[in-house]
């Protein structure tokens, strides 16, 4: 067995861990390899580098991106080497991502006002998230304002994607994301593929990534048999992920290091490229 997570999130985007945090918890769990993804973000890389080489952990800077594809939110986990994340035109292009969900928060603290009486002091929401604000920060200034919801309640029945508080984010084309990454030697997995709904994930897969993650802390034991198929067939790498968010009593997500990945070529042959890239 393979100990590995290739997807977390830290304060720097919806999760409540520290980058440095997410770095010694594997170290405590011994594992192989981790890497931080935050949504749109890859403002916690410095400081997950920094910690991962003072601990000696396998660290690979990642990133989350949020796309559009057939009317249907579509994830790309993107990992770069220790030399190309940090460019100024893809981080030119990651702040306007910023600014934008900034101008979404406040529609939605809006709309919580005016269709449920929850109000809100966008400062708050603004202060929870350290760099990307996304609903998890305002799910989590509802909480501190006193209202007796939880958090999965809060997104089931206010701000989740056909509630009528919603506004979605503003999203790349799937395949613009694809390219964008690929602009910056990237290597795109798709991510979660089991919470794709209105396209086959075979047909995702054929925009032009180079693998996805097979394992995923939401797979059924079939989804992983069925997506380690898959990549086979397609002859992709494979990622495996908890995708961590440190939110208590979150039963959406795992915790570091909660998912593993058997012995396999693939994913060795991808991580190796990355360190020697770098």
């Amino acid at each position: 067995m393979f100990k590995c997570d290739l997807h977390t999130h830290s304060i720097c985007s919806d999760g409540r861990f520290t980058p440095k945090e997410i770095i010694g918890m594997a170290k405590k769990k011994e594992l192989n390899y981790i890497s931080l993804t935050d949504h749109d973000t890859l403002t916690g890389i410095n400081e997950a580098i920094e910690e991962a080489e003072k601990l000696n952990v396998n660290f690979i800077p990642g990133i989350e991106l949020s796309t559009e594809y057939n009317g249907e939110s579509i994830h790309v986990l993107g990992f770069f080497t220790k030399e190309t994340y940090n460019n100024p035109k893809l981080n030119k292009v990651l702040n306007e991502f910023k600014e934008n969900r900034i101008a979404r928060a406040y529609k939605i603290v809006e709309n919580l006002k005016k269709l449920h009486n929850i109000k809100l002091d966008i400062n708050k929401v603004l202060s929870n998230g350290k760099d990307t604000i996304a609903r998890p920060h305002i799910a989590k200034a509802i909480i501190d304002a006193g209202y007796h919801y939880d958090h999965e309640y809060i997104f089931n029945n206010f701000i989740g994607n056909n509630c009528p508080a919603y506004i979605p984010s503003t999203k790349l084309s799937t395949i613009d994301g694809i390219k964008l990454l690929k602009e910056f030697n990237a290597l795109v997995f798709l991510a979660h593929p089991v919470l794709i709904k209105k396209t086959p994930v075979e047909d995702i897969l054929n925009l032009g990534f180079d693998g996805l993650e097979a394992i995923y802390y939401r797979n059924s034991k079939t989804d992983t048999i069925k997506f380690l198929d898959l990549a086979q067939k397609l002859n992709l790498y494979i990622s495996c992920g908890s995708d961590c968010h440190g939110i208590p009593n979150d039963i959406s997500h795992g915790n570091v290091g909660d998912v593993n990945i058997p012995q396999d070529d693939s994913i060795l042959h991808m991580l190796r490229w990355l360190q020697l890239q770098g």
